[in-house]
Parts: C-alpha cells; sequence; structure tokens
C-alpha cells in the first residue's frame, strides 16, 4: 500500500512539491550550516509576506541577565490587563529563531487580540539539553516579572508551542510547577516531540519529519544524557499539577503515539485534557497547505479552545 493512499487529497501537493525540490528530504541534508540555510530562507519567504500585512506591531527586547531574545507581539486595539500567551517556536531543538514562526505569533496575537511573547532559545547540537528549556523558562519568568508594564494579566497566562515548541511548552510548564514560577493556566501542546526513544511507528508515516530526522534530532539534543523529565516529558515521573492541557496531532504524523501515550498519562494524573487526533494529517501539515479544509478546521479548535481557556468572548457572540 502507498503511504500517501492515506493522507488528506488537499495535502498531497505540498508533500510532491517538497519532495521535488528535495529529493531526500530537507533534513537528509548532510550538512547541518546548509541545511539550516535552506531552512531559514524558506522561512524567511513566508515572514515577509506576513510582515507585509500584519496588523499587530513587534518589539525585539533581550532578557537581562539571561541572554535569551523575545519578540512581544501587541494587538492594534487591545484591553488593559488582558490575556497573554508566551509562545515557543519548533524546529527540531536545532533550528529556528524568532523568525521561525512569526506568522504563527502574528496569528494568535490578531485573532485572540492578546498580548504574545515569542522566546528564542539556544539551540543543539552547539547548546544541548538542558539549555533550551532553561531559556525558555528564562524568558517565561521575565514576562511574568513584568506584566505590570507589559500589560496583561497574570493569571491568564497560556503557554503555546508544536513540536519541539511543544516539548519545550511542557517542560517550561513542568518546571514553573516545580519550582514555583510563573503560574500558567493553559498549555497548548502541538503534536509535541515528547518521546526520545523514537520506537512507535504510524500505520502511514510521511511527511517533512521523518524517523531518521527524529533520531538525529534526539541525538543532538541529548548529548549523550539519560533524559530528564524536561527533556522529554512523556517519561516525567509526575505529570500531576500541570494546567489543563490542549494536544493535537494526525494519524499520518511520526508523534501520533507518543502523544496519544502522553494525553493518557495526562488524563491519569488528574490534569484536563483536551486531544484532537486528524485523519490523513501529517506533521505540521497546516504550515504546508495553510488553505486546506483540515487546516483551516485545526487552527479553529486551537482557537475556540483558548477563548475558552483565556476566557476571552468568541466573536461570534460579541454584539
Amino acid at each position: 500500500m502507498n503511504p500517501l493512499d492515506g493522507i488528506d487529497p488537499e495535502l498531497r501537493a505540498p508533500l510532491d512539491e517538497l519532495r521535488e525540490k528535495f529529493p531526500g528530504g530537507l533534513y537528509a541534508i548532510e550538512d547541518l550550516a546548509e541545511r539550516r540555510r535552506i531552512d531559514a530562507m524558506l522561512a524567511a519567504e513566508t515572514v515577509e509576506a506576513v510582515k507585509a500585512t500584519q496588523t499587530c506591531s513587534t518589539e525585539d527586547v533581550w532578557v537581562p541577565g539571561a541572554d535569551v531574545p523575545v519578540r512581544i507581539y501587541r494587538p492594534r486595539r487591545i484591553q488593559p490587563a488582558s490575556p497573554a500567551v508566551f509562545f515557543i517556536h519548533g524546529g527540531g531543538m536545532y533550528l529556528g529563531d524568532l523568525d521561525y514562526e512569526h506568522a504563527t505569533a502574528v496569528k494568535i496575537c490578531e485573532e485572540l487580540g492578546v498580548l504574545v511573547v515569542s522566546t528564542g532559545y539556544r539551540k543543539a547540537p552547539e547548546h544541548p539539553h538542558p539549555a533550551p528549556v532553561d531559556d525558555c523558562y528564562a524568558a517565561l519568568g521575565w514576562m511574568s516579572a513584568n506584566a505590570t508594564s507589559l500589560d496583561f494579566d497574570p493569571g491568564r497566562l497560556a503557554i503555546f508551542g508544536g513540536s519541539a515548541g511543544g516539548n519545550l511548552a511542557l517542560a517550561t510548564a513542568l518546571k514553573a510547577r516545580d519550582l514555583g514560577g510563573s503560574p500558567l493556566c493553559y498549555v497548548v501542546a502541538l503534536y509535541p516531540m515528547v518521546d526520545h526513544r523514537n520506537t512507535t511507528r504510524p500505520a502511514h508515516e510521511v511527511g517533512p519529519w521523518d524517523r531518521r530526522a527524529n533520531a538525529e534530532a534526539w541525538e543532538w539534543f541529548l548529548a549523550g544524557q539519560e533524559p530528564d523529565g524536561y527533556a522529554a516529558p512523556l517519561h516525567a515521573e509526575d505529570l500531576a499539577g500541570l494546567p489543563p492541557t490542549f494536544i493535537d496531532v494526525g494519524t499520518a504524523d511520526l508523534f501520533r503515539d507518543e502523544d496519544l501515550a502522553l494525553a493518557q498519562r495526562l488524563l491519569a494524573a488528574g490534569v484536563s485534557t483536551e486531544l484532537h487526533v486528524y485523519p490523513g494529517v501529517y506533521h505540521a501539515a497546516e504550515y504546508y497547505a495553510p488553505d486546506a479544509e483540515v487546516a483551516c478546521h485545526m487552527w479553529t479548535v486551537r482557537f475556540r479552545a483558548l477563548r475558552r481557556a483565556l476566557g476571552i468572548q468568541d466573536r461570534g457572540e460579541q454584539s
């Protein structure tokens, strides 16, 4: 059976284009510097298009004492002491910067009308675990400590990330729980990368992020260490006490089974957990085919959950 047979038809063309452009896959490029260059070039094309049309303002600052860059997104119209979202980009723990998922941060800011703070972090293999989560935790602490000057309600602060960013969102929430740090009211982890073992196999594993890429990313991220719960959240000793959590993943995503296992562990630990599994969807498909019906539906569901968690009135309910 052709593994592409199970893919949502609207999501097929981007895969074909990707394979035509990079026959072995982007993440099969051996030279890491070249892989990063191409990945950044592809991301830059989206960033420029978004910057030309976005209505929110942005400000780049550095977290004092931690040397971590953050970007602050403010919607054109914002209520005083509004909710806020702390955003962490993905990239397999070794790719990306503040521009990498700029489009997503803009989308959250403008759709919800809330303050968004997006954080950078050090990358593997130059900076393996725990550097990325330490940086995210430092940036979250800075954001919470400056709630008054940033003008948001610290009691309505959600954390959001996808893939490696989903891992870091969960890890940062765990660290905040353990250290009594910044209170979070909600965790959004989109197809999070949470299991270093790389052993589960979806029925239709296709898409830009495959088993080889995942194994390499974990090798660089762990650098020979045995993972703790901050590195591989699926294996955290105790998940109790985390904020309510939202997870979504596609049936053709490499992370499908580990994300299902994570949701089960969260529920068993008494964490309010919302899980969505999308048939025929591969890893990060909504970025490759943003106009596909399933991609639009995924964002609708995510924003509905965030509005509910942050106490934001749905646009359809507004007078």
